[in-house]
């Protein structure tokens, strides 16, 4: 099969086509054809793992007041199977994997989980061929947009916000009491309580003070209807 529109829609020119090859073959493929090249799982093991650090840095270093439970939440929604099942869609993946004659009868090449593997896989490949940068590129292409698109709804300053909705009434008073630490001093864990006028409205929990308030806040605001 020539791959060389796969390729343009990549952004990517492979000096060696057999690691494109590779990350395109499903097992099913492999499996029925006795291939010697194998299946794309070793390489979809490995591009799973540069996806994860790639979208790590880059939602450490474009949103440094990000707390870490929302960055967390941030990086999974973003290289989740769903995620990566749309970026193979965008490129338009399905048409181009290897699958055995049951796999392609059965809707195997508009099938969430093999489309998801294979845009590892890739990774994976452009990783091999071209060196880190290359693969940071690729990922960023498509994470850069979802990450800034979904940022709003993901993460609020909720101290500030529920800062704003309590001096509407100037006669409370809001604290924050730290009521729990625990662990090693490389991997502390905080718990917090913010109190309105001595009444607990929240509870929350981090690696830091400021995380476990910003949860606590959260926490606050969502029983208050925000």
């Amino acid at each position: 099969m020539e791959y060389t529109e796969l390729e343009k829609a990549l952004g990517y020119h492979f000096k060696e086509k057999n690691y494109l090859l590779n990350a395109l073959t499903h097992s099913s493929y492999a499996n029925e054809h006795k291939k010697s090249l194998g299946s794309n799982e070793r390489l979809e093991f490995l591009g799973d793992s540069i996806l994860g650090i790639v979208v790590a840095d880059y939602l450490f270093r474009n949103f440094p007041d990000m707390p870490e439970g929302d960055l967390t939440r941030n990086r999974a929604a973003l290289v989740c199977e769903k995620a990566c099942c749309g970026f193979s869609k965008q490129l338009g993946v399905g048409k181009y994997m290897l699958l055995s004659h049951g796999e392609q009868n059965s809707g195997g090449r508009s099938r969430s989980s093999i489309l998801a593997d294979a845009f590892e896989a890739i990774i994976a490949a452009i990783y091999l061929d071209g060196g880190m940068e290359e693969a940071r590129k690729f990922i960023l292409r498509f994470v850069e947009p979802l990450a800034k698109a979904n940022k709003p709804k993901t993460f609020r300053d909720y101290k500030t916000k529920l800062q704003e909705i309590i001096q509407q009434n100037p006669e409370e008073a809001l604290e924050y009491v730290l009521t729990g630490e625990s662990g090693p001093d490389h991997n502390k864990h905080f718990t917090v309580e913010v109190h309105l006028n001595s009444n607990v409205i929240g509870k929350g929990g981090g690696r830091s003070k400021k995380e476990a308030e910003q949860q606590a806040a959260r926490e606050a605001l969502e029983l208050m209807g925000y």
